[in-house]
């Protein structure tokens, strides 16, 4: 009766549990056949659902081809499998996937989780509403807020417009400004509605039969808004259905705050206007979408460099007032003179040591979070080190005091130290700079289950201030004493507040979907919510619909991906080229290729390679901890030497270069890419 497609791209655990939920919702495949459609994933994907979900009928992609075809492929795919042949209603049938082609398609995305009873509700409201083309759900984010896309008007201009400049945001419970999340309608009643979310689509098989499968002119986004607009000039309905609630974590396949996302989102919408309106609406249409399309990008442009500027900004200010203190200082307490210093001084000198103790900082660390006392010193230390350098070779005129060098070193360690603080006290409401106070956790589920999940967070290295359990209705006893249980799951909102809970973990095998749902919606997004499939290893979450979901998993982690580790190889990688660039003359004649030496030399300062990377320069390896699974090592760029070449004279297999590659990304420091300069500089040509 119903076919259930899933499109997914490298979210490989969320498309776990996805596919769990759907396994609960429609047990023994009694309601119809599943599809997962993978668009060329390289976090395994494919091997973890041939091996846990071998019901589930898999298209593996050899390419990325994007929403709206993968899904066609599932849908004619599953038209194929059986004919077609009426269903008279759920409740009248329970038929196996090959009995008959499904009547009704569920599109349905990978970061979702579905209630039980999700399925079946939407069917039988479908089989009761026969004008019905297609029906969305209540949907809400990780923190159990209400998803306001879950109903939707059709973008006119109008409706554009008032998106466009905020006007929808400002008012939305107007249905004059507010028609794009039809904001005037009650969220908790069942209505009709113009567009349908893709996260969530249910859709008359029949109907597409009528209308035609999803337009593949758009990659993602926007097929939902063609499609939903298409089923209503059919003359059918779409509908929100407000009597079951799905979990939507936002973010998995588009980061929002991104460029990139604003681009194709709005390119989406130029595609809609030009396919469905006509003349001077169609134009005005189009020009309403560019002028969102710079407004947004101007604004995330803004967003961005605010959120990753405000403290180095702050920091140069106070570098640089710090510097003209110190200087008024001593020349005032020295040379008994508040001008002895020239102007030059503020002019040149002030701001060429403010950029070399920023630019110090940012490579040794000082602006990775959470913010460690030792970074911020060793930054400003080596900071100070290269201005004295450099103060030597500076004509007479631009050098001032030293004395000014150190007072200004003090002062923007004191300066600096206590400006992050302050951000932490006013973000914590403690002084405990660089240890965050640890959130209070409570987990809901059988002891069992609860000592896994502890044993899980431990290994992925997770530290929480563990409160206790709280035991689902069914099995608590009132003999537990506080020591073995907090209490039953129907007093989690008493719980929650009388020890002050920062996040819940809900254990999927002891609790349904459908309570889980239900308690993220009434504690609302005071709190941070997890859960943790049915033996699975991964802990999901995400605390905001604009941000991509958390995972506590026990996965190797890679020193190489480390944005510290990252720059300090970038920095041996420049170093390393200038030092051959003055001694390039005697190399040519001691390297084994002088030309290839040469290019590498000039496409290692211009980025394009480093001076060590992976064996063949891949991704994906066979890890010999972890057996036949494939984890995905972080991208480096592609190098000229690797971690073979510490091996000179050596014939190692494939296998061995690759175990090599895993080890080098794992355990990477610095040191590793000089040893194997070291042994294999003959090569700096290859």
């Amino acid at each position: 009766m119903l076919t259930t497609i899933i499109v997914n791209y490298n979210v490989r655990h969320f498309l776990e549990q996805c596919l769990l939920s759907v396994r609960k919702a429609n047990p023994n495949g009694a309601l119809g056949d599943v599809w997962v459609v993978d668009n060329n994933s390289s976090d395994d994907s494919v091997a973890m659902v041939r091996q846990h979900f071998p019901e589930v009928q898999l298209i593996a992609n050899q390419q990325n081809t994007g929403f709206a075809v993968a899904n066609n492929q599932a849908i004619r795919e599953s038209a194929v499998l059986s004919p077609q042949s009426a269903v008279p209603s759920l409740q009248s049938a329970v038929l196996s996937p090959q009995s008959a082609a499904s009547a009704y398609v569920l599109l349905l995305n990978p970061d979702t989780v579905v209630a039980e009873d999700t399925l079946t509700k939407c069917l039988d409201f479908m089989e009761a509403h026969p004008e019905a083309g297609g029906l969305g759900v209540k949907m809400i984010d990780g923190s159990g807020t209400f998803l306001p896309e879950s109903k939707r008007g059709f973008t006119t201009p109008w409706v554009a417009f008032c998106k466009t400049f905020g006007l929808s945001a400002i008012f939305p419970k107007s249905r004059l400004f507010g028609r794009y999340h039809l904001g005037f309608l009650d969220k908790n009643e069942t209505h009709e509605v113009d567009v349908l979310a893709g996260a969530f689509m249910l859709l008359r098989r029949s109907v597409l039969d009528k209308i035609g499968l999803l337009d593949e002119a758009f990659f993602m986004y926007g097929e939902d808004i063609d499609l939903s607009y298409r089923i209503v000039q059919a003359g059918y309905q779409n509908y929100y259905f407000a009597d079951t609630a799905i979990i939507h974590y936002k973010g998995e396949s588009t980061k929002k705050g991104s460029l990139n996302y604003v681009r194709t989102f709005y390119q989406a919408m130029i595609i809609f206007a030009r396919k469905h309106f006509q003349g001077r609406q169609a134009t005005l249409f189009v020009a309403m979408i560019y002028g969102a399309i710079w407004l947004r990008a101007g604004m995330t442009l803004l967003g961005n460099f605010f959120k990753k500027s405000q403290i180095p900004v702050l920091d140069a200010l106070l570098m640089f007032s710090g510097l003209w203190l110190s200087k008024t200082f001593w020349a005032s307490y020295f040379y008994h003179d508040p001008d002895w210093f020239k102007p030059e001084f503020m002019q040149f000198n002030a701001p060429f040591y403010t950029l070399v103790w920023l630019a110090s900082l940012w490579f040794s660390g000082g602006y990775d979070e959470p913010f460690n006392l030792r970074r911020l010193t060793r930054g400003l230390l080596l900071g100070t080190v290269v201005i004295s350098a450099v103060y030597g070779f500076l004509p007479q005129d631009l050098r001032p005091s030293r004395a000014v060098i150190l007072l200004g070193t003090a002062w923007a360690l004191l300066a600096l130290t206590a400006l992050r603080f302050v951000f932490h006290f006013f973000k914590t409401g403690n002084l405990s700079v660089g240890r965050s106070r640890l959130a209070n956790l409570a987990i809901v589920g059988s002891a069992e289950e609860c000592e896994r999940v502890r044993g899980l967070l431990a290994k992925a290295g997770v530290e929480r201030n563990f409160i206790g359990r709280v035991a689902p209705n069914d099995i608590y006893d009132l003999r537990f004493t506080i020591y073995d249980c907090l209490g039953a799951m129907d007093n989690l909102d008493e719980l929650a507040a009388l020890y002050h809970l920062d996040e819940i973990i809900f254990c999927l095998k002891d609790i349904t979907a459908s309570q889980t749902i239900g308690w993220m919606e009434r504690l609302g997004p005071r709190l941070e919510y997890r859960t943790v499939p049915e033996g699975g290893q991964t802990i999901i979450g995400s605390s905001s619909k604009d941000s991509a979901g958390e995972l506590y998993t026990t996965s190797i982690r890679f020193n190489i991906a480390n944005p510290t580790a990252r720059r300090s190889k970038r920095l041996l990688d420049l170093g390393l080229a200038f030092c051959f660039l003055l001694l390039a003359v005697p190399l040519l004649f001691l390297v084994k290729k002088p030309g290839g030496f040469l290019r590498n030399l000039v496409q290692v300062f211009l980025g394009k390679k480093s001076w060590v990377g992976y064996s063949s320069w891949q991704t994906t390896v066979h890890s010999p901890q972890s057996g036949p699974t494939r984890p995905t090592l972080p991208r480096v760029k592609q190098g000229v030497l690797n971690p073979v070449h510490a091996f000179p004279g050596s014939q190692l297999d494939e296998a061995t270069a690759q175990r090599l590659d895993f080890f080098y990304a794992k355990d990477y420091e610095i040191g590793r890419d000089l040893a194997v300069m070291r042994k294999g500089w003959r090569e700096l040509g290859g």
